[in-house]
């Protein structure tokens, strides 16, 4: 008799099924089924064009589908307002760094926890009585080893520090899928290797689905990878799996997997 090994991930929590998004004539997502389950690091990967971003647009509320189911939880999030898909328990960071400037690194992520907990900014609450969201503020800053910035200006930390405050926000809605997009685009190879570090600590028996250019980090930090080449996933499994696929080598990896 053969023993299986159990899989150490959960029910699937976002599912994409013959999914489509077409802009006029022109198709961009051509029948996209895709399965992450709940507790993997999942990554999307696909050269320059293949639809990547409008796929994340599509998931997370900022495009409608021409055709096709998203399932988040099982229930069709298909079409909704980002706001709403985010309160459901999806959330994302961007390509470009999305923060309040202005603000300090601990008021940005007060904002994102205040909206968990139904708290609203208000001139008749002072912010010091709010017990509970001050102190996830304190554990988030721990967590990014963000402490020392916690009364910097967003606006005043370097390129890789806002994206981790940027990642920290998203995280501070507790979603149930979390989304990054390119977390180390424009960083040095040290700031990867921190980054990385960090992303695998704070995402610990969280969902996580990555758009991601750099193959080592891919490969070391995920679970699953999906290849997405013009609108369409070609292949999809563990990343030596994926690493040894001659239709991946061929239409994106090439060299890189050598």
């Amino acid at each position: 008799m053969s023993l299986q090994t159990a899989s150490p991930f959960g029910e699937p929590v976002l599912e994409l099924r013959a999914l489509h998004k077409s802009f006029g004539e022109t198709r961009i997502i051509r029948g996209v089924d895709l399965t992450v389950l709940r507790g993997q690091r999942h990554a999307l990967i696909g050269p320059n064009g293949a639809g990547k971003s409008t796929l994340f647009n599509l998931i997370s509320g900022h495009y409608t589908p021409s055709s096709g189911e998203i399932l988040l939880n099982g229930a069709s999030i298909a079409g909704f307002a980002p706001h709403i898909i985010n309160r459901l328990g999806l959330s994302r960071s961007f390509q470009i760094t999305n923060v309040f400037p202005r603000m300090t690194v601990a008021e940005n992520l007060r904002i994102s926890i205040m909206g968990r907990y139904g708290h609203r900014l208000t001139l008749f609450r002072p912010i010091r009585g709010l017990a509970d969201v001050n102190d996830e503020v304190e554990e988030y800053l721990q967590k990014l080893r963000l402490v020392r910035r916690r009364d910097s200006l967003a606006g005043d930390l370097a390129y890789s520090e806002q994206r981790i405050l940027e990642m920290g926000m998203a995280l501070a809605t507790d979603p149930a899928v979390l989304i990054l997009d390119e977390p180390t685009a424009g960083m040095s190879r040290d700031e990867t290797t921190y980054i990385v570090d960090l992303i695998r600590s704070v995402t610990e028996g969280r969902t996580l689905l990555v758009v991601e250019h750099d193959m080592s980090v891919v490969f070391t930090l995920c679970d699953q990878v999906s290849v997405l080449v013009y609108g369409e996933i070609i292949a999809s499994g563990e990343p030596a799996v994926v690493r040894a696929d001659k239709k991946v080598q061929e239409a994106y990896l090439g060299e890189e997997v050598h």
